[in-house]
């Protein structure tokens, strides 16, 4: 049975620069009740992402910014604890885009019942959800690499990363890959099994770095980070080589518009294609990501990590934290006890 009152994060003000815990506040408010025709969800998990920092600007974008004094929005899986509907009924997964909440009603719009098969019901969240699809649609569409190819990708330990590196590896290319700690690098060598890694804050000169890892330079750079890694990215492409445009990380909490990469003419003088996407676009590929990736996992050729941040208290930390690289893998926040059987 549902308590009375539930939990939710709020965005509180703007922020500006990186953000703060100030900037956001936890509320208490009456658990929801669901009417003829919906649903009480109960989350267990709730995503954080580096895009949801977009949506605390007050700009137009390609999605909405969020409201002040009203709960955020994002990936979540929870479960139907009630229901007056016929088509999702008590007990069944569901992923949704009602997180940074503990409980939510439903007319069942948006949401995907989820079954575990092979892999726990929160890695529809990750390398099963929005992340991996990022990745294989990016990857395999954008960057259409062939085999013997050189594949570099920024911030390759996180979420879209990981897997970006895997998928090359099943398609035959050579992987280098670039992360933030020595910890980082060790998981993409050793599990995600790229053929070079390296830590970028490690090193003197980032450019250099890749021209030493990628002698005869490199075919298709999938770029989550931006600033210097786009620099070194441009100077060490092939001729006619393609450029990835996922995320710039670097550049969120840019609290003034940052300068262009310096060397950007090499995209003219090398022949690059630089093309950037949304996911959102692509939704018609789902099916066929489920049934490559469903495979890929069951033959062992995908592996993932998670950072778990219990607590929805803790989710402006954990927001907060993927700015600073404390994730390896998919950032989650476990919003409640899992029950009995949730793998």
């Amino acid at each position: 049975m549902a308590p009375r009152v539930h939990r939710e994060i709020r965005l509180k003000r703007r922020p500006v620069g990186i953000p703060t815990e100030a900037d956001f506040e936890i509320a208490e408010t009456p658990v929801p009740e669901p009417s003829e025709g919906e649903v009480l969800v109960r989350n267990i998990y709730m995503s954080v992402d580096p895009y949801m920092r977009g949506r605390m600007i007050e700009r137009k974008s390609y999605m909405p910014p969020f409201e002040l004094g009203k709960p955020l929005e994002g990936g979540c899986v929870g479960q139907v604890v009630e229901s007056r509907q016929g088509k999702l009924s008590v007990g069944q997964y569901v992923l949704g885009m009602q997180g940074w909440r503990e409980y939510y009603v439903s007319d069942g719009s948006g949401l995907m019942p989820v079954q575990p098969a092979g892999a726990p019901v929160r890695a529809y969240l990750g390398v099963l959800g929005m992340p991996g699809l990022t990745a294989y649609v990016g990857l395999l569409d954008i960057g259409k690499p062939e085999a013997g190819n050189t594949i570099f990708v920024a911030a390759a330990a996180g979420a879209v990363g990981s897997v970006v590196c895997q998928i090359g590896k099943i398609r035959g290319c050579r992987v280098v890959g670039s992360a933030g700690s020595d910890e980082k690098v060790r998981w993409l060598l050793e599990e995600a099994r790229v053929d070079a890694a390296f830590n970028y804050k490690a090193v003197g000169s980032l450019t250099q770095e890749l021209e030493r890892r990628c002698p005869d330079g490199v075919d298709v750079y999938f770029e989550n980070v931006g600033g210097e890694h786009l620099e070194a990215a441009l100077d060490n492409m092939k001729q006619h080589g393609r450029i990835v445009l996922c995320g710039m990380i670097s550049r969120y909490n840019s609290a003034q518009p940052a300068p262009g990469p310096w060397n950007l003419f090499q995209a003219v003088a090398k022949r690059l294609t630089l093309r950037g996407f949304l996911v959102g676009d692509h939704l018609g590929r789902v099916g066929s990501f489920a049934s490559d990736m469903g495979r890929w996992i069951a033959e062992g050729k995908v592996r993932w990590r998670e950072t778990i941040v219990d607590g929805i208290e803790n989710a402006p930390a954990a927001f907060i934290g993927l700015f600073k690289g404390e994730n390896i893998g998919k950032m989650l926040v476990r919003i409640g006890p899992e029950p009995g059987g949730c793998p």
